[in-house]
C-alpha cells in the first residue's frame, strides 16, 4: 500500500511571480515581515476585532468614515497621507486598540492579499506569530504557497528570510519541490542566529532605519512576541479561535 502523497510546499519570492503558482488549489501565507503582517498580529493579538486590509489610501478613509474605524498605512514607510496611524506594530497596545475595528494599506502586503483572493485560505505570517502560522499549516494538509510580498515587486531579504524559517519547521509534512523555497531556507540558515545583524545589509533595513525605526525592526524578527493566527474571512482578516 503506497503512502499518502503529500501536500507541496512552495514560496512565491515577489507578488509579479504570483501568477506562476496553483493559488486556487492551496493555502496562501501574505509574508510582509517589514511591518504589515507583524503589525496584523500584533493588533490581533491585543485584542483588535477585525482589521480590514485595503489597497488604496481612499479606500481606506472611506471604509474607515463609514465605520468608524480606526484608519491606517504607510506608502515606502512613512505614514500616509490622510490616515490616522501608521503601519508601527507599537502603535497598536492592548489598552488603544482592544475591541476596535483597524483599515489598513500598506505598500506591498495589502496589495498581494488580494492578488491572491482565489485562494482555499489566506492567512498572513510573519516572525512575531511563526509558530502558529506553522502549526496551523502542518495540521492542514494543504498544498502551501508562502508569498513574500517584496518591495514593490523585488525580491526582499526580510520576507525570504521568515519563508525559509518556514520551511526549515514544517518541511517533513510537505513534498518541496520548488527552488525559491530551497533558496529561502539555505538564507534562514545563514542568518538564523543573528537575524538583526543579517538583516542590516538588507535594503528595506536601511529605508526604515533612516527613520528611526530599528526597534521596529528588531520586534519584526523576534519570533512568537504575538502568537496569533490572522485568517482572512469575508475581507476580513480575525484570530482563529
Amino acid at each position: 500500500m503506497t503512502a499518502p502523497q503529500r501536500p507541496s510546499l512552495e514560496v512565491c519570492l515577489s507578488p509579479a511571480l504570483l501568477h506562476l503558482y496553483d493559488v486556487k488549489n492551496s493555502i496562501v501565507v501574505i509574508i510582509d515581515v517589514l511591518r504589515a503582517t507583524s503589525t496584523i498580529c500584533t493588533a490581533l493579538y491585543n485584542g483588535a476585532a477585525k482589521i480590514i486590509p485595503v489597497a488604496s489610501v481612499e479606500e481606506c478613509v472611506h471604509i474607515g468614515r463609514q465605520l468608524g474605524a480606526i484608519t491606517a498605512g504607510e506608502r515606502d514607510g512613512k505614514i500616509a497621507p490622510g490616515l490616522e496611524y501608521g503601519n508601527s506594530p507599537f502603535e497598536y497596545p492592548r489598552d488603544f486598540i482592544a475591541g476596535k475595528t483597524l483599515v489598513l494599506t500598506t505598500t506591498n502586503g495589502t496589495k498581494l492579499l488580494h492578488m491572491a483572493k482565489d485562494a482555499i485560505q489566506i492567512i498572513t505570517g510573519s516572525f512575531p506569530n511563526i509558530s502558529a502560522v506553522c502549526d496551523y499549516l502542518a495540521a492542514q494538509g494543504q498544498n502551501v504557497i508562502l508569498g513574500c510580498a517584496a518591495w514593490k515587486d523585488r525580491i526582499n531579504m526580510e520576507d525570504t528570510l521568515f519563508a525559509g524559517a518556514v520551511v526549515s519547521r514544517i518541511q517533513q509534512h510537505f513534498n518541496v519541490n520548488c527552488d525559491s523555497a530551497l533558496a529561502a531556507f539555505t538564507l534562514y540558515q545563514a542568518a538564523r542566529h543573528d537575524l538583526f545583524g543579517y538583516m542590516r545589509q538588507a535594503s528595506h533595513f536601511q529605508r526604515l532605519s533612516r527613520y528611526g525605526l530599528e526597534k521596529d525592526i528588531r520586534y519584526c524578527l523576534t519570533p512568537d512576541s504575538a502568537n496569533v493566527l490572522p485568517l482572512l474571512k469575508n475581507g476580513e482578516l480575525v484570530a482563529a479561535q
